[in-house]
């Protein structure tokens, strides 16, 4: 077995799962921050009730994120050693920023404002929060410098056959680190609304299908509560509406700053790595069409077995340089340019075990980054339209009773998550053979690049790594399961899951949690998990 493929799969499935709970820790944290900032500004109890409901399920994804995130770097000592040594001295910087200054911010200001609440005044308790939140983008930040480094070497010369970093403001404000972070974030939110829109319509449908709300003859919402169940009163219809236009809000927005910034990575990309995004578009030969529908072979990664079947004139070039008539280069005349630049084959040096003197494949997965780039786009798009919709079907203050649309918006959960998956997929698989792409043209370092058959620790073999893909992978299959049932069951539970206070009768000796009330006695824990 190739050692080199099974620890490509390691770090793939690894980090993909990772890569789910990081956009809705970034999606999901502003707009709490924002719901906690209208209720220090309004003292209105819904929008408490939204911090502490939101905030629980903010908190769940997080720790999971946080448990699933340390394996990504300790997978480059175990398994990829000769490339930890490669680009260390590049990564030093931003690895040590993003832990040492982001998360240090993020973990310690999350932590007082889970134990703060009403032992820390209003404001200074909001600002923990904003704090922890800007935290996880300064987090996200210098994490995508380090990845968008790989795709676009900058500041660095070689010495000894090694990138050492020479302009560290070079690699901070790398171009392709600028568009690629701005786009995370964008698809972060997206994900962060449409998770909104998707549980607010379950609740709000709960309370149609309880009796607790219905419509009148113009088919407007007539709220009404049921004191029987722990927080099924009318300002719990009030926070789920909101949630859930709020959602749909973000999920709007988002996409629009996606298709924006997306645009400019695209571009970037057809600069910069010119292959990957000639094999996004399944453009063997040279031209200006953009194919919205390619078949092939399945499995094939040849040209002649690729056929397109409906394509746009000009819109090829229109991605790549904002005009019809520019011809944008094909694999087919990519390949002897890339084979003149890097070389035919492999060199031969034992680093490269089995692969030395192989002949190199310069032309990545067609059929991955091919529709891996369309489903980014179809998923990101489903997930706008979704939203647009939703505002629309709730501009009378509720939901329809009809229990298939409740569970296509829950579904509907999935779609950014998906979209965010593909794209990152397409991003990486996208750089094939390179684990540190050259840069063709003169934007870049010239000569910086390395080739993934040589990335792999040279004193692993393909049975250890095998044992740890196979470890890992339960692992996180037991988190993934972990995580869906916390999230599940506080989702049924509604408010009152992040609010034990609501469950109490009018009777009870316990203070209530009004704004600005002070219910010491309550556990802060209950809140936290």
């Amino acid at each position: 077995m190739d050692p080199v493929e099974i620890a490509r799969w390691q770090f793939g499935i690894t980090t993909v799962y990772h890569f789910w709970m990081v956009p809705l820790t970034l999606g999901l944290g502003p707009v709490v921050a924002f719901m906690q900032t209208m209720w220090v500004r309004t003292g209105h109890e819904r929008w408490l009730r939204m911090t502490k409901f939101w905030g629980k399920l903010y908190l769940i994804n997080f720790i999971l994120g946080v448990a699933t995130g340390l394996v990504q770097e300790f997978q480059f000592g175990m398994a990829w050693s000769e490339y930890s040594r490669f680009v260390g001295d590049v990564f030093g910087a931003p690895l040590a920023m993003e832990g040492l200054l982001a998360f240090f911010f993020e973990s310690t200001f999350l932590g007082l404002w889970i134990f703060g609440w009403n032992r820390l005044p209003k404001k200074l308790h909001l600002a923990t929060l904003w704090i922890a939140v800007a935290g996880s983008v300064v987090s996200a930040y210098f994490i995508i410098v380090a990845n968008s480094w790989m795709q676009h070497p900058v500041g660095v010369e070689l010495v000894d056959g090694r990138p050492v970093m020479t302009d560290i403001w070079a690699v901070l404000t790398n171009n392709t680190a600028l568009a690629a972070f701005s786009h995370a974030i964008f698809g972060a939110l997206g994900v962060g609304g449409g998770f909104l829109l998707g549980i607010a319509w379950y609740q709000l449908w709960q309370r149609r299908r309880d009796g607790i709300d219905t419509v009148d003859a113009a088919r407007r919402v007539v709220v009404g509560e049921n004191r029987a169940i722990p927080g099924r009163d009318r300002a719990d219809h009030d926070v789920w509406i909101r949630s859930l236009r709020v959602g749909a809000l973000v999920a709007v927005v988002a996409f629009g700053g996606v298709a924006v910034t997306g645009d400019v990575q695209g571009k970037l990309m057809f600069d910069q790595q010119p292959m990957k995004m000639a094999a996004a578009e399944g453009a063997c030969e040279s031209g200006t069409s953009f194919s919205v529908l390619s078949v092939g072979e399945l499995g094939s990664g040849e040209c002649e077995d690729i056929e397109g079947i409906i394509e746009i004139p000009g819109m090829l070039s229109f991605l790549a340089h904002s005009d019809f008539d520019t011809e944008i280069q094909g694999i087919k005349d990519l390949e002897p340019m890339y084979q003149e630049l890097y070389g035919e084959t492999l060199p031969v040096d034992p680093k490269y075990g089995e692969y030395s003197g192989a002949p190199i494949d310069y032309v990545p997965n067609l059929e991955i980054t091919y529709w891996g780039f369309r489903l980014m786009i179809g998923f990101g798009g489903l997930a706008a339209f979704a939203a647009a919709v939703a505002l629309w079907l709730t501009r009378r203050g509720t939901v329809p009773e009809s229990a298939w649309i409740m569970r296509l918006a829950v579904l509907g959960i999935l779609a950014p998550f998906a979209a965010n998956s593909a794209g990152w997929i397409f991003t990486e698989m996208g750089r094939q053979p390179f684990v540190v792409a050259p840069n063709p043209n003169p934007s870049g370092t010239d000569g910086v690049f390395m080739f993934t058959a040589a990335a792999v620790s040279p004193g692993v073999s393909w049975g250890e790594l095998l044992f740890s893909v196979i470890c890992l992978t339960a692992v996180y299959a037991a988190l993934l399961v972990v995580e869906v049932l916390l999230l599940v069951k506080y989702v049924r539970g509604g408010i009152a899951s992040a609010m034990p206070e609501l469950a109490h009768g009018d009777d009870d000796d316990t203070p209530s949690d009004e704004p600005g009330g002070d219910d010491r006695r309550s556990d802060v824990l209950a809140f936290a998990y």
